[in-house]
């Protein structure tokens, strides 16, 4: 095996955390993956990861090693694809996270398009709504809300978000429609849980104040697309991120609730690691959720590759 080989062996240990989960990624017994680790231990004399019978860390010199070889092994492919299939095509793994019901509606869709138009691009969609470290994980980008607040991260807006009161018009039909957020005492909300706790404190604006209203319901989940879905299916109220029900609202789907009392918006950005030259693959995918976002924002749902 060539050194390219080992580098790429050595990056997949450290995401997976261990070296029996990166062999059997790549089909190597464990003996294989050992030898192949030692041989590169040995071209660069020194010990790059620290193992043990329950854990493994990288030494300073593997920390020192894991950014360069991921950029080495970038270009290596990038080199490949220019020689085997032409300056134009795009090929490669692109690994990348997303919160959960963005990821499975705009992003997805999105994604499909991008491959059909580059078929040999292969995506690894993370989906999570928990942070995920880029560098540590091996992610090319990631796709969040909120300001950026990693100084070594490069971003790229998409849109902006804000997170709105729904429900279906037949549950509005059978219960009514709330006026101001304290209405919603009297209403069934559907809560979300994130972690240990349940999203029960609804923030809104009222006369350039905040509010906050506590509610309550008979249905909670740590799965936003099952609110929705709930939502949808008219079991009761619902707050949610603008960008996740945006085709239900065009729809007739859902219908938006006490808009004059919306409370802050934050942004949506596509985030990178800086510092580096990014792949012309990892730059084309961003350039496609760039059109991507601003297609469904104006209404053009079909329209969504670059």
């Amino acid at each position: 095996m060539n050194l390219i080989d080992n580098l790429d062996l050595f990056v997949r240990i450290t995401e997976r955390g261990g070296l029996a989960a990166a062999g059997r990624d790549l089909g190597l017994s464990p003996a294989m993956v050992t030898e192949r680790l030692s041989a590169l231990e040995a071209h660069y004399g020194t010990r790059l990861v620290n193992r043990t019978t329950r854990a493994l860390s990288l030494t300073d010199e593997g920390r020192i090693l894991l950014d360069s070889a991921r950029q080495l092994i970038n270009d290596t492919k990038d080199i490949e694809a220019r020689i085997k299939l032409g300056a134009t095509q795009l090929s490669g793994l692109i690994r990348m996270s997303a919160p959960l019901d963005l990821g499975r509606n705009t992003i997805s869709k999105a994604l499909d398009t991008f491959i059909a138009t580059h078929p040999n691009i292969s995506i690894e969609l993370i989906l999570s709504d928990g942070y995920i470290d880029l560098a540590a994980q091996g992610i090319d980008l990631a796709v969040r809300f909120g300001d950026l607040k990693d100084s070594s991260l490069n971003a790229v807006l998409l849109g902006v978000n804000r997170r709105i009161v729904c429900a279906s018009p037949a549950y509005l039909q059978k219960h009514g429609t709330p006026l101001k957020p304290q209405d919603l005492h009297a209403h069934n909300c559907l809560l979300m849980r994130f972690g240990a706790g349940v999203d029960r404190e609804w923030i809104f604006n009222s006369d350039g104040k905040r509010l906050a209203v506590t509610v309550k319901g008979n249905r909670i989940a740590n799965d936003g697309s099952l609110v929705r879905q709930w939502c949808i299916e008219g079991h009761g109220i619902a707050l949610k991120s603008y960008w996740d029900v945006i085709e239900d609202l065009a729809a007739g789907r859902l219908t938006e609730l006490l808009s004059d009392y919306a409370g802050s918006h934050n942004n949506i950005q596509v985030v990178y690691q800086g510092g580096r030259a990014i792949p012309k693959r990892v730059r084309a995918v961003i350039d496609a959720l760039v059109a991507a976002f601003a297609a469904v924002e104006t209404g053009e749902h079909s329209n969504i590759s670059r």
